[in-house]
């Protein structure tokens, strides 16, 4: 509010008009509600004849109170802390509510403190009491190799209560066993009518074939009644006509098939082979949405994208030792043989050389870490004389990886989703305009960038700036 402060009066003023304000503001609020529980404001603009009025009022008074009633029930929720969402993005990298990981377990953690007080002011700086020498501090500082915890200064008490209440009402998530599916305990299979119109249809197909052969019928008879002559009927297989459209049809259809299968010849669309380990892109870049360039970080910088190592894996897997995500979403080959996730993680330990009970690598006698290269199976070939550069179309181009590769993040087992023949990769160039503006690659390309800013283009095709040269991709 704006007054004179050297006007006591002016400011006396200004603020019994402010209250003014609010007083009105709440009547016409008041006035409002009443309104609508009365009806009235609805009957002045939706025609209500009078008959029906007592009845409409009646049931929109019923649902307008039953909206005030869930507004009111939800507020609570609205306004408390989500002890899930916190403890997600603040403790779970370190923590897990059953089991220890970098940091001990945090069920039922509240009650092996001092006080209340006192794990708030742990959890909001940990170090502060180790280095007062608080005794229950330093004992847990020192159980845990004394791997200092993170500071949270900006949790409220009421947010680290959410935590905590997350925490201790927790519980392991039930894994579907083989066994409940096959004793009735699974999933029931969701019904098909299919087989019911395949039955229609091939029934309506029959009646059609017998109503035809009862109509010839029928006409023959009617011809012999009048003594008018019929015609001899020529079998199908007979017919100059049936013979001449299946011979040209027959031709047409194996040069069809000769052409493609040629055009074909060494690409791999849709080729899904077995990996020595089972990595699903759904679970990873999906659901809990890594980004790709975490695991292929050459994509933005050389012309490979790389496949990453195992200690790529282990920087998240020496924390996440199982899949708990089996009931939500169970992992699945193409065939549909279900693949248990902790074994899987297991696997990686082998070829990592990881011992999950010692929580360290295992070693030969010079040091060197005991670890397997995972033997992935390539899936995406060029031929040897195509050159491809990762780099120049996600850095440069800003090509996104789903455009080549698919709905990566939608696949289990990933399979190549693009033809990547020179035709598509052609059109591609054609259709696809680059990342041109606030792009030191192309500004020497003055001419298009004085267009665009003209208006006499709004973009610019790979085609345009050298992307049909076939030194390009063959040099």
């Amino acid at each position: 509010m704006f007054y004179n402060k050297k006007c006591p009066e002016s400011r006396a003023s200004t603020e019994k008009h402010f209250l003014q304000n609010v007083y009105n503001f709440c009547r016409l609020c008041r006035s409002f509600a009443l309104l609508l529980y009365k009806g009235k404001l609805i009957f002045k603009y939706i025609p209500v004849p009078e008959s029906i009025k007592p009845m409409f009022r009646i049931c929109f008074r019923s649902l307008f109170a039953f909206f005030v009633v869930l507004l009111l029930s939800n507020v609570p929720a609205i306004a408390a802390p989500d002890g899930k969402a916190l403890f997600m993005s603040n403790c779970a990298s370190c923590h897990n509510p059953l089991k220890e990981s970098t940091g001990p377990a945090l069920q039922n953690i509240d009650k092996t403190f001092p006080s209340k007080e006192w794990g708030y002011k742990w959890i909001r700086n940990s170090a502060a009491l180790i280095a007062a020498g608080d005794k229950t501090a330093v004992d847990i500082y020192n159980k845990y190799n004394k791997t200092a915890m993170t500071a949270f200064p900006s949790l409220s008490d009421e947010e680290i209560d959410a935590i905590l209440a997350y925490v201790n009402e927790y519980k392991a998530p039930v894994t579907a066993t083989a066994d409940a599916g096959k004793s009735g305990g699974g999933q029931p299979a969701t019904d098909s009518n299919g087989w019911l119109y395949t039955v229609i249809t091939l029934s309506l197909l029959m009646l059609v074939i017998i109503l035809w052969r009862a109509n010839q019928g029928l006409k023959r008879a009617a011809n012999d009644k009048d003594d008018v002559p019929n015609e001899k009927e020529i079998p199908l297989y007979r017919s100059k006509l049936v013979i001449a459209v299946t011979a040209i049809l027959i031709f047409i259809l194996s040069g069809y098939w000769l052409v493609n299968g040629a055009v074909n010849e060494g690409r791999q669309q849709n080729y899904q082979p077995l990996q020595p380990l089972y990595y699903s892109h759904k679970v990873h870049a999906g659901i809990n949405q890594i980004n790709c360039l975490y695991c292929h970080a050459g994509a933005e910088k050389s012309r490979q994208a790389m496949i990453p190592s195992s200690n790529v894996c282990m920087n998240c897997h020496k924390q996440i030792k199982e899949y708990t995500g089996a009931e939500e979403h169970p992992l699945k080959t193409a065939e549909g043989k279900t693949i248990n996730g902790t074994e899987q993680i297991q696997l990686l330990y082998k070829y990592a050389g990881w011992d999950p009970v010692k929580k360290d690598y295992n070693r030969d006698a010079k040091g060197n870490i005991l670890a397997t290269p995972i033997q992935w199976v390539k899936i995406h070939n060029l031929p040897d004389h195509v050159y491809f550069n990762h780099a120049q179309h996600v850095k440069v181009g800003q090509v996104q990886c789903q455009q080549c590769h698919g709905n990566i993040e939608e696949m289990d087992e990933v399979y190549q989703f693009s033809p990547l023949s020179m035709g598509w990769c052609i059109n591609c160039h054609r259709q696809t305009q680059v990342q041109f503006t606030s792009n030191n690659y192309y500004s020497i390309f003055t001419k298009y960038h004085e267009e665009l800013k003209s208006g006499k283009r709004t973009g610019v095709t790979e085609a345009e700036v050298g992307g049909m040269e076939c030194q390009k991709c063959h040099y």
